[in-house]
C-alpha cells in the first residue's frame, strides 16, 4: 500500500504519517529514509525533532539525501516512511550531486525500489502551493516540480491523506486513522 500524506508547515504531518507506519507495519520491522541534508544549525534542530517523535517506535533510519535511483533498499522492512518529497526535490534540483535534471525519475524510482521492497510506504510531502506569493523563476520551478511529484504520488498512491492543523482529511482511499 501507498500512502501519501500531505500538510502545510507545522501542520502535524509527519506524526501521522508516523502513526499510519506504525498500524500498517503491525508490529514488524519499519524503516525510515530520511531525505533532508544534515548540514547546518536548523536542519539539526529538524532532525533532533524528528528522532525525539520516532524514539521508541522502532524505527531504523536510513539517511538518503539525493540520487534515491540510487537507493540500497534493506531487506526485511514491512513498512517504510519517506520524509520528506519536499526536501528530497530540492536536493535532487539544486545540489551539485543530486540529479539535476533527471529530479522526476531519480525520486519516483526511489519511491519504486521502497514499494517493492516494502509491503506499505508512506510518503511525506508539503502543500506549499496556497500562500497566493508569485516567486523568482527558480523558487516558481521548484512549486510546480513538486506540484507535478504530489499530483504523479497521489494518481499512484491507494490513500491521500491531508493534515489540516493536526487534523487528517481523507482525500483518496480508505485507511484506519484511529
Amino acid at each position: 500500500m501507498l500512502v501519501l500524506v500531505i500538510g502545510g508547515a507545522a501542520s502535524g504531518k509527519s506524526e501521522l504519517a508516523e502513526k499510519i507506519v506504525c498500524q500498517l507495519a503491525e508490529g514488524k520491522p519499519m524503516l525510515y529514509v530520511a531525505a533532508m541534508e544534515t548540514e547546518g544549525e536548523e536542519a539539526q534542530k529538524r532532525i533532533a525533532r524528528h528522532r525525539a517523535l520516532r524514539a521508541g517506535k522502532g524505527f531504523t533510519t536510513l539517511e538518503h539525501a539525493k540520487q534515491f535511483d540510487r537507493i540500497a533498499v534493506p531487506a526485511g522492512y514491512t513498512a517504510a516512511l519517506f520524509e520528506c518529497m519536499s526536501n528530497a526535490l530540492a536536493n535532487e534540483m539544486f545540489s551539485p550531486q543530486g540529479a539535476g535534471k533527471n529530479w522526476e525519475k531519480s525520486i519516483l524510482s526511489g519511491i519504486e525500489k521502497l514499494s517493492i521492497a516494502c509491503a506499505h510506504v508512506v510518503v511525506v510531502t508539503n502543500d506549499i502551493f496556497t500562500d497566493g506569493v508569485t516567486y523568482d523563476a527558480w523558487t516558481m520551478k521548484y512549486l510546480y516540480a513538486l506540484g507535478e511529484l504530489n499530483r504523479r504520488l497521489s494518481q499512484r498512491a491507494d490513500a491521500v491523506v491531508e493534515c489540516v492543523f493536526g487534523i487528517p482529511v481523507m482525500i483518496k482511499g480508505e485507511i484506519d486513522l484511529c
